[in-house]
């Protein structure tokens, strides 16, 4: 019997996600961006929020991913950015472990579904932080660990220990805290082709992703709390976009890659985009 792969790299075809709905979030001040929402006197608008994440749900459908949805819980205020309780990779899951008490809970919830879907965990965060925002594959071999706010050198050192023996170099790549998680400032969004806030991410790492034949997309910084490079890769040179962000949906296009354009805002405001809003379970 052949052994089953999760996920192997961060673009092949998605087939099965994890998906949690916005319904109880509350607006919380744990990241810059709902922070200087809520300053401004802004509220959650729970119905919005779900409307707009529905649409989220009927374009993986329209798509033929598999989405499975995570029960929110009313105590769980911000729930529904289901990347963040960890990873995954061809072996299983990676568990992580949140920075912010408002958020520990949630990893319990998650754990129980992967546990129901019979996804093994082959790694666990138990020293320091790690939050899924922060994980990139840059290839089968290669694992880059944001450490922006979220993650920190304990955790990825951790992960690294463990990650080792099947095969994984493990990379920490350091940008400034304000930027939350590092798929706020990078994202892999077809085969060889990324979209990166470039003037926020070390120069050593955008010359490694270069050295490895990455054709890097320009995002300018004033587009990083806008989500600019919160996109997801649905395989197939296709990616789940933001409708608002044009500049950087042209400028995907003009790489050859179909933007399947959200209508995301409300949502938005609490701090993430199509890419903090999924886990991918399986990728073909």
């Amino acid at each position: 019997m052949t052994k089953k792969h999760y996920v192997s790299n961060a673009t092949n075809p998605l087939k099965k996600v994890l998906v949690c709905s916005p319904r109880y979030y509350k607006f919380n001040a744990i990241n810059e961006i709902t922070k200087s929402w809520m300053d401004k006197g802004e509220t959650e608008q729970n119905e919005r929020m779900v409307a707009e994440w529905q649409t989220l749900v009927d374009a993986y459908k329209n798509e033929g991913v598999e989405v499975i949805e995570v029960d929110s819980f009313p105590e769980l205020e911000v729930q529904t950015f289901a990347r963040d309780f960890g990873a995954m990779v061809k072996e299983g899951a990676i568990i992580g472990r949140f920075r912010h008490p408002a958020r520990q809970k949630e990893t319990e919830i998650y754990e129980k579904k992967l546990e129901e879907l019979g996804v093994p965990i082959i790694a666990r965060c138990n020293a320091g932080c790690f939050e899924g925002g922060d994980f990139w594959m840059i290839d089968e071999h290669t694992l880059a660990f944001g450490l922006v706010d979220r993650t920190d050198k304990a955790g990825v050192d951790n992960l690294r220990e463990q990650l080792e023996k099947f095969g994984y170099t493990v990379v920490g790549v350091p940008a400034p805290p304000s930027n939350l998680h590092l798929d706020m400032i990078f994202n892999i969004v077809s085969e060889k082709v990324c979209i990166a806030a470039t003037d926020e991410l070390p120069y050593w790492f955008l010359e490694m992703l270069k050295r490895r034949d990455f054709k890097i997309i320009h995002v300018p910084t004033e587009l990083v709390f806008k989500h600019g490079c919160n996109v997801q890769a649905l395989g197939n040179g296709k990616v789940l976009g933001i409708e608002n962000n044009k500049s950087v949906n042209e400028a995907m296009e003009a790489a050859g890659i179909e933007v399947i354009k959200l209508p995301l805002e409300q949502i938005l405001k609490a701090g993430g985009g199509p890419h903090c809003m999924t886990y991918p379970v399986e990728r073909a």
